[in-house]
């Protein structure tokens, strides 16, 4: 059983970077995959990022490959995603997930997959 809370949401001008953290409970957060996902007004939550349960496999959306970079610190209990050169279009209310893994590169870009979710933080890009 996993409890998320999302920090570090806000307003950037476009290009600015933030960093959202995702802080779990637990003790055995290093057997969850996890993933972020976004979604923007008047549209359908999209993947955004994931990585299984160690750390080892990330994956990503095309849309921010190469922009946005997420990681883990199982000491911390906590994921993070790392968004750089920020654009308008990334403007949406961005949330953690978690899933118990059973193996190690376990994944999923489908939000239905995940069993947990945390608030979500809204993330504001200005042009």
């Amino acid at each position: 059983q996993v409890h998320l809370v999302e920090s570090g949401g806000g307003l950037v001008q476009a290009g600015g970077s933030l960093r959202l953290s995702c802080a779990a409970s637990g003790r055995t957060f290093s057997s969850y995959a996890m993933g972020w996902f976004r979604q923007a007004p008047g549209k359908e939550r999209e993947f955004v990022a994931a990585i299984s349960r160690s750390g080892g496999y990330t994956y990503y959306a095309d849309s921010v490959k190469g922009r946005f970079t997420i990681s883990r610190d199982n000491a911390k209990n906590t994921v993070y995603l790392q968004m750089n050169s920020l654009k308008p279009e990334d403007t949406a209310v961005y949330y953690c997930a978690a899933k118990y893994a059973e193996y190690r590169s376990s994944w999923s870009a489908m939000g239905e997959w995940y069993d947990y979710w945390g608030q979500g933080t809204q993330v504001t890009v200005s042009s």
